[in-house]
């Protein structure tokens, strides 16, 4: 057996009872350990649920995210009828199935209740493959039109509305007032594009001529499992051939049109990718300065260990064995500070679960699982190497006579040098996080002054959702709208409301192509351009608070009896008519086989965001009348409108009159999604609001260390040169000499330090550049202003023992010694 792995229960009972005699040294340097650990194991538990593990399902590497790709877009929802060609025409994809968003009104014998649902095609399951845990999976002859309506239940609407029972299975369930028959359930806990539903439906039943037309896309979307052995540049040539088929088959709506893949896992996690590694360096960052606090404590403790090193050496322990037992100890507080750094890492994940929902993909995958534990030991074994091994040598190269001799104070130069480096080394990665953290705060403040193109403050967005059936008319529904109108409108605090369908800011986007009248037709779909839209009613500019720059907005009077009108925005003014007028200019809007009239122009709305609006594909944005809707898109208004209001109050405050207003239209309807629009601003750029609270956690704590470590070494240097002091206080050094010598020593570490930190900040910096808005990666008054605080609060931690080293009373100082 090794001598070393001999020795090694005696070397940790021994470190075991010299840290109990030390409790306030331990509890230090565990705790300090701990910090470190923990936000270590904490962000790491993060990073592999949301990036490393695999997605939930069988062989998840095969499975593709599929687009339509046209100009302007590379990832765009899917037709249908295209769908069903690549389906059918694919010779590298073993299967595929589309699924689109779909909600319902539940009803029946309980209160009237809104659930989240997809329509899915026949093969969604099985390319996932995954199987209901009651019942079977849709058949081909159910993804049909006409075929007997049936429902695939989620775990949730199982548990709430039929207890979770067994005999579930051909049961009825009425959504939007059809009855749908139970044929299967769904394991609780199954998600999808980390989101979980409560109904599923066959999505060839949807009985709506829109979406069996080529020409039109309604937020479907695809996706396919690679056959075995099968690359993705293969599926990529194989599905380039199928739409260039297409493109040749039907010029007018696929001419241009292509199909992009990508990996599923890829399509979900996004672009947190770099948010995330930047985080990771981060708390790896705030680890090193841990370690190098717990270093300096245990060079401080080493010295005072001298004699006893001494007597080690002289009864004949050698250099490896002396390093042996230091190391043990180091393992010691390692083992400890990753313990606690455990419990550490459990509340702060809790806190991140509370956090994230709508901030990031993958949510429900993170946990402190099997590969967590081991990251979290391999994690301890590091930092004990890493704080312990530069001590453990230091301690190991001394002079035994010459401690002999002097009773154990022997030359400490060498170890207060190694103790600067680590100060050095403290503040230097300190400063790092701190720039981060400061360029992190700018750019939110900078998100903060950008005017979102409409007025939050006091107003409020929801869903409303009304019962309709095969048996209800355009009619109808706008009848039931103005309704709606004039019932909320005379709620008290109420001030304008406008229902509302297509995009929503931050919210909901909606394109159509379109092409100006006079000016030459394009050939195809995919050669027009596109505008975002929003249908809008008269009430929309006051209650979103948009801004009116010259004509008129869309009026009551702009019903389905007049003429078609339309507001644009001012990017769409400066894009398609730069040089004149486009106040009586006319728009064919393709899609809706309407020429529209431009009446006015309005402020533009930052659709995609505060900060993002640039980087769009499509800016420019139109307002059409909600009631010149075209006849057959009527009735899918009365299933999935929003509905905005400008109160003058609270705006949380009026919805328990608007429920109750609705309550009496309609017991049937459903108000869900309410949202302030000061809420959706701040939902919009929640990811960076995360991520600067976290930096700043972590340059806080960064701070903190490096303040203790400067406070440390300067507090030590002041006790090992007490003879000095007095010396030179005995020769007549004044005290402001004496204040000079120490703050100085503190300075030059602390200058260095932070000339370390610039230079590895304008390096490091550049990664998170795309986090960034309104601010450079290099922003000098950042980094100034970051350099001079750190060099204050450092310069404060070296004031404290230097007040005490001025009160040394010479002749106490020299007759100690």
């Amino acid at each position: 057996m090794p001598n070393w792995l001999r020795d090694l229960p005696q070397d940790l009972r021994y470190a075991g009872r010299l840290l109990r005699k030390s409790p306030g040294f331990a509890a230090t340097a565990v705790f300090t350990l701990a910090l470190g650990i923990g936000a270590n194991t904490a962000l790491f538990s993060v990073v592999n649920g949301v990036l490393l593990n695999p997605l939930p399902y069988p062989h998840s590497e095969q499975l593709l995210a599929v687009y339509a790709k046209t100009p302007g877009f590379e990832q765009a929802p899917i037709v249908y009828l295209n769908f069903l060609d690549w389906q059918h025409d694919t010779k590298t994809l073993s299967s595929m199935a589309t699924y689109r968003n779909q909600n319902y009104n539940v009803t029946g014998a309980a209160e009237p209740e809104r659930v989240s649902g997809y329509q899915i095609s026949a093969g969604f399951f099985s390319t996932l493959g995954v199987q209901p845990i009651l019942g079977r999976a849709f058949r081909s002859d159910d993804d049909q039109l006409g075929a007997a309506p049936v429902v695939i239940l989620g775990g949730g609407v199982w548990r709430r509305k039929f207890g979770s029972s067994n005999d579930v299975l051909g049961k009825s369930l009425t959504l939007n007032g059809t009855s749908y028959q139970v044929v299967g359930v769904m394991p609780p806990g199954f998600t999808f594009y980390g989101q979980d539903r409560d109904v599923y439906t066959p999505i060839g039943q949807w009985n709506d001529p829109s979406f069996r037309d080529r020409r039109i896309s309604v937020s479907a979307h695809a996706f396919g499992r690679l056959k075995l052995g099968v690359t993705l540049p293969q599926a990529k040539a194989d599905m380039d051939l199928i739409a260039a088929n297409l493109a040749a088959a039907f010029p007018v709506a696929d001419k241009e049109a292509g199909i992009t893949l990508v990996s599923m896992k890829e399509d979900i996690v996004g672009n947190v990718q770099p948010f995330l590694l930047v985080l990771l360096a981060a708390v790896g960052f705030l680890l090193l300065i841990a370690c190098a606090n717990v270093a300096n404590l245990l060079l401080a403790r080493s010295m005072g260990r001298s004699r006893e090193f001494a007597v080690r050496a002289s009864l004949g322990a050698g250099h490896l064995r002396v390093i042996r037992q230091l190391l043990a100890e180091s393992v010691s507080l390692a083992a400890l500070g990753g313990i606690l750094g455990l419990l550490f890492a459990y509340c702060g994940v809790k806190a991140v679960l509370n956090t994230l929902p709508g901030t990031f993909p993958r949510v429900e995958e993170i946990a402190l699982d099997g590969r967590v534990l081991l990251f979290t030991l391999v994690l301890s074994l590091f930092a004990a190497i890493v704080f312990g091994l530069a001590p453990a040598l230091r301690s190991s190269r001394i002079n035994v006579m010459e401690i002999l001799k002097e009773s154990g104070r022997g030359s400490m130069g060498g170890r207060h040098r190694l103790q600067g480096i680590f100060v050095i080394s403290e503040v230097a990665l300190s400063l790092v996080l701190l720039i981060g953290a400061g360029l992190m705060l700018r750019s939110l403040a900078a998100l903060w002054r950008v005017h979102p193109g409409f007025n939050p403050s006091h107003a409020i967005t929801f869903n409303l959702s009304m019962p309709s059936s095969s048996a209800t008319t355009s009619a109808d529904t706008r009848a039931r709208l103005r309704q709606f109108d004039d019932k909320l409108s005379s709620i008290p605090g109420v001030q304008a409301v406008s229902v509302t369908l297509g995009s929503r800011p931050m919210i909901h986007d909606s394109s159509l192509p379109f092409w100006i009248e006079g000016r030459p037709k394009p050939a195809n779909l995919n050669e027009m351009p596109q505008s975002m839209f929003y249908l809008v009613e008269a009430g929309f500019e006051r209650a979103m608070g948009i801004t009116l720059e010259r004509g008129r907005f869309v009026t009551p009077q702009d019903n389905e009896n007049a003429p078609v009108v339309i507001d644009i925005d001012d990017v769409f003014a400066r894009t398609w008519f730069p040089n004149e007028n486009p106040i009586g200019k006319r728009v064919h809007l393709e899609e809706f086989d309407v020429q529209a009239e431009i009446v006015g122009v309005v402020g533009h709305i930052k659709q995609w965001g505060l900060g993002t609006d640039q980087k769009s594909a499509i800016e420019a944005q139109f307002f059409y009348p909600f009631m010149q809707l075209p006849e057959n898109l009527m009735r899918m208004a009365a299933d999935g409108a929003a509905v905005v209001l400008r109160t003058s109050g609270e705006p949380a405050a009026v919805m328990g009159p608007v429920r109750r207003a609705v309550e009496q239209i309609d017991a049937r309807d459903v108000i869900y999604g309410v949202e302030t629009m000061s809420q959706v601003i701040a939902g919009s750029f929640a990811a960076r609001r995360l991520s600067m609270l976290l930096l700043g956690i972590f340059a806080a704590l960064a701070l903190v260390l490096s303040c203790v470590g400067i406070y440390g070494v300067t507090s030590y240097a002041v006790g090992q040169r007490t003879h000095e002091i007095g010396v030179r206080m005995a020769l007549g050094a004044q005290r402001k000499d004496v204040l000079r010598l120490v703050l100085g020593e503190g300075a030059r570490m602390t200058l260095v330090g932070v000339a370390a930190g610039v230079a590895a900040a304008l390096g490091l910096t550049r990664l998170m550049a795309s986090q960034l808005f309104g601010v450079s990666a290099q922003d000098p008054l950042t980094y100034a202003a970051v350099a001079i605080v750190l060099t204050l609060v450092a310069l404060l931690a070296c004031y404290l023992p230097s007040r005490r080293a001025v009160r040394v009373d010479p002749m106490v100082a020299l007759r100690h010694e």
